[in-house]
C-alpha cells in the first residue's frame, strides 16, 4: 500500500489531469434559450413530474413519453405528440389502470418479433419489473405479465441485436451489478439474466448501450454510483456474449443516466446528469459530443453543451434522445426548472449541432451561465 506522501502525489495526478481534460473541452450553453424548450408535462407545488423516456417512432413525427409521479414514485402518465414533440397530449385515461400501480422510472420501447409483429412496451422497476403493451402503434394498451425481475431500474437500454433479438439492460442492488438479458420473439419472453459488470470498490448503474458507427462493436457506458471517480465502459465485439472488462470513461462522459444519438455526420451526442468532479456544469443537464472511436480510444471529446440549468442541484437528467429527419436533436429530461415553490417538470429542448457548432466557433472558450434557463 502506498504511504500518504503516495496517496497525496496520485491525488495530485488526478487532480491535474481533471483539470487538463476540463480545459481541453469547452461547454456551449443554450439552458437559458426558451425558444428551444417544450414543456411535456408541467410541475406545480405539489406534483413532482420525474424520470421520462420517448419513443420516436418510424414516421418521425408521432413520439411517446413516459414518467413517474415523484422521485421514483408510481407510473400512470404518458404522452403522444403527433408533431414530433411541439405539442402533447395527455394518454393517461387510456391506459390499463393498474399501470398507476406500478413503479420508478417507466421506459419505453418499440421491438418487432421474428413474423414482423410491432409491439410498444412499456417497462418499470416495481414490482418484479411490470409492463404494459401496445399491439396497434399505441392506440390501445393492455397490462401483460411482469417479466418478475430483481431491479432497481427497469431496463435502462435496448438494442437490436444481428440475429433480430433484442438486448435489454438493467441493474441490480444486492450486490450492485449490471446485467443483460434477451428476447427473441420481440419482448413477450426474456432469457435469464447474466452479470456482465460486476466492478469491486465501483457501483455499475443504468447501462446505456449502443453500436459503433461500423456496426461491429456494442459500446456500454454506466453510472458509477458511488460518484467518486469517472463513468464505467466496456465493449463487446460477439454481441454481447462477451464484454471488456469496464474501464473509466472520459472524464467529460462522467454522469448518471446515459443516452444519446447519431447525428448524420457520425458523431455522437450523449445527454446525462453532469457528475464530472470539478465541472463547471456539475449536477446540470448537459450532453457530450465526440465519436465512438473518441470513446473507445478515451479521448476527451469534442465539447460539452449545458442544455437545461437545474434548480434543484443533482437532480435531473434520465433523459429521452430522439434524432429527427432535419438533424434536430429532441433531448428530454425531468427538472426543476425555476427557483421557488415549483417542483419538476418534463421539458424538452431542441438544438441542430450546426447550431452548437457555430457557438462554438464564436465563442471558442465558452463557459456555461450559472444562471441557467430564465
Amino acid at each position: 500500500m502506498p504511504g500518504r506522501a503516495g496517496i497525496a502525489s496520485l491525488l495530485i495526478l488526478v487532480v491535474t489531469a481533471n483539470a487538463q481534460e476540463i480545459q481541453k473541452l469547452p461547454v456551449v450553453d443554450i439552458s437559458g434559450e426558451t425558444d428551444r424548450h417544450v414543456i411535456v408535462a408541467q410541475g406545480t407545488d405539489k406534483i413532482y413530474q420525474g424520470h421520462p423516456t420517448t419513443l420516436l417512432m418510424p414516421n418521425k413525427k408521432t413520439m411517446f413519453c413516459v414518467w413517474s409521479r415523484g422521485h421514483g414514485g408510481p407510473a400512470g402518465p404518458m404522452a403522444r405528440s403527433d408533431d414530433a414533440g411541439l405539442t402533447w397530449k395527455r394518454l393517461d385515461d387510456q391506459l390499463p389502470k393498474n399501470f398507476r400501480k406500478h413503479r420508478n422510472c417507466p421506459s419505453i420501447y418499440r421491438m418487432i418479433d421474428p413474423k414482423g409483429k410491432e409491439r410498444i412496451w412499456v417497462f418499470s422497476a416495481w414490482p418484479k419489473m411490470p409492463r404494459i403493451v401496445s399491439e396497434d402503434g399505441g392506440k390501445t394498451w393492455k397490462e401483460a405479465k411482469p417479466l418478475g425481475l430483481n431491479c432497481v431500474m427497469t431496463f435502462s437500454s435496448t438494442i437490436k441485436l444481428k440475429d433480430g433479438s433484442y438486448l435489454g439492460m438493467y441493474h441490480q442492488r444486492s450486490p450492485v451489478a449490471a446485467l443483460q438479458t434477451i428476447t427473441r420473439d420481440g419482448g413477450v419472453t426474456w432469457s435469464k439474466p447474466s452479470v456482465v459488470a460486476d466492478v469491486e470498490g465501483k457501483d455499475p448503474c443504468e447501462p446505456y448501450v449502443f453500436r459503433s458507427p461500423d456496426g461491429k462493436e456494442l459500446c456500454c457506458l454506466m453510472r458509477e454510483n458511488r460518484h467518486k471517480g469517472r463513468s464505467l465502459m466496456m465493449f463487446s465485439k460477439d454481441e454481447a456474449k462477451t464484454w471488456s472488462k469496464p474501464v473509466d470513461t472520459p472524464w467529460g462522459l462522467t454522469g448518471d443516466r446515459h443516452m444519446g444519438v447519431y447525428t448524420k455526420d457520425g458523431r455522437l451526442v450523449i445527454a446525462f446528469r453532469d457528475m464530472a468532479q470539478k465541472s463547471p456544469t456539475g449536477g446540470h443537464f448537459v450532453a457530450w459530443v465526440g465519436t465512438c472511436d473518441d470513446i473507445r480510444r478515451s479521448r476527451p471529446g469534442q465539447y460539452r453543451i449545458k442544455l437545461l440549468h437545474s434548480h434543484a442541484g443533482r437532480d435531473c437528467g434520465y433523459p429521452g434522445m430522439e434524432l429527427l429527419p432535419d438533424n434536430t436533436i429532441i433531448a428530454t429530461t425531468y427538472i426543476k426548472y425555476r427557483s421557488g415553490r415549483v417542483k419538476h417538470s418534463v421539458i424538452s429542448t431542441r438544438f441542430k449541432l450546426e447550431e452548437t457548432d457555430k457557438k462554438l466557433k464564436e465563442q471558442p472558450h465558452a463557459k456555461p451561465d450559472a444562471g441557467g434557463g430564465k
